[in-house]
């Protein structure tokens, strides 16, 4: 058995990276997936988004553990599309227990401009959480039961790293998470939904490891030490599954009453 048997997680941002680690963790307990992505670029994007083909290896990574997944191109700008997708999973799979808002961007502005990219960064990274939260969260509210995970970041905890242009958006965007997190916890605790954040150091995954990064890695030369991405721990960055273990606690049972909080899965990142 599983620590999720019987539950239905709706995960944005889920074909690649950290959401599809999550949608397999999750299925792995017990979950069946409602999984979204947007699967196409976002043009204030420069390193390669998600295709379709990404969503549907997490549709066959689910069902390869004997879960059920629906699965669909949404983005998460788009509540109306949000909500319709989570009426046909429910139809599907049953009523909502969880909510992981993980889609994001982080867009670097190679060329000098940031006002498209300021708007992109806030549209998603936090105007996309508050969709797919409110998407979902009148599901839980009826049970009067459920947990939501918000996906932030060291950045949303520190300002470290900080350059101006789009990295102030995704600084700002990742802090106004902790802050709706805090709201919600305060308001849906008292109904049992538990709301958290996590707050990973770099991850492994295509957003920050692609030629766009690279790029900027071997312009600043071998020596240079970013403090971005400086962990405390002997490690450049932690995998996927680090933050989806982290995310898989926090919505079992075994982290009932444990709601409002910040969890760092930074390697040490948060404490210098």
């Amino acid at each position: 058995m599983g620590k999720l048997d019987g539950k239905v997680a709706f995960i944005t941002g889920a074909a690649r990276g950290q959401g599809r680690s999550h949608a397999v963790k999750l299925a792995s307990e017990g979950a069946d997936i409602i999984a979204v992505d947007i699967c196409d670029q976002i043009s204030s994007v420069e390193y390669a988004m998600a295709a379709p083909e990404d969503l549907a290896e997490t549709v066959k990574q689910v069902e390869a553990l004997d879960r059920r997944i629906v699965s669909r191109q949404v983005d998460v700008r788009d509540l109306d599309a949000l909500r319709s997708v989570v009426a046909d999973g429910e139809a599907e799979l049953g009523t909502l227990d969880i909510i992981i808002a993980n889609a994001g961007i982080a867009p670097v502005g190679l060329d000098g401009e940031y006002v498209e990219r300021w708007k992109d960064v806030i549209d998603v990274n936090m105007t996309g959480v508050f969709y797919t939260v409110m998407a979902g969260v009148q599901s839980l509210i009826d049970k009067q039961a459920g947990s939501i995970v918000i996906t932030s970041s060291t950045q949303g905890l520190k300002g470290t790293g900080g350059s101006g242009g789009p990295s102030v958006a995704y600084t700002a965007a990742k802090h106004g998470l902790v802050g709706m997190m805090r709201s919600w916890a305060n308001w849906l605790s008292p109904m049992n939904i538990r709301v958290n954040t996590v707050h990973p150091t770099g991850v492994a995954t295509p957003m920050i490891q692609n030629p766009v990064m690279e790029q900027i890695f071997n312009a600043l030369g071998p020596d240079v030490e970013i403090d971005a991405v400086k962990n405390l721990m002997p490690i450049p960055w932690v995998e996927p599954v680090d933050i989806s273990n982290a995310i898989a606690f926090l919505v079992s049972d075994d982290a009932r009453y444990i709601t409002g909080i910040t969890l760092p899965v930074d390697a040490g990142f948060s404490a210098r």
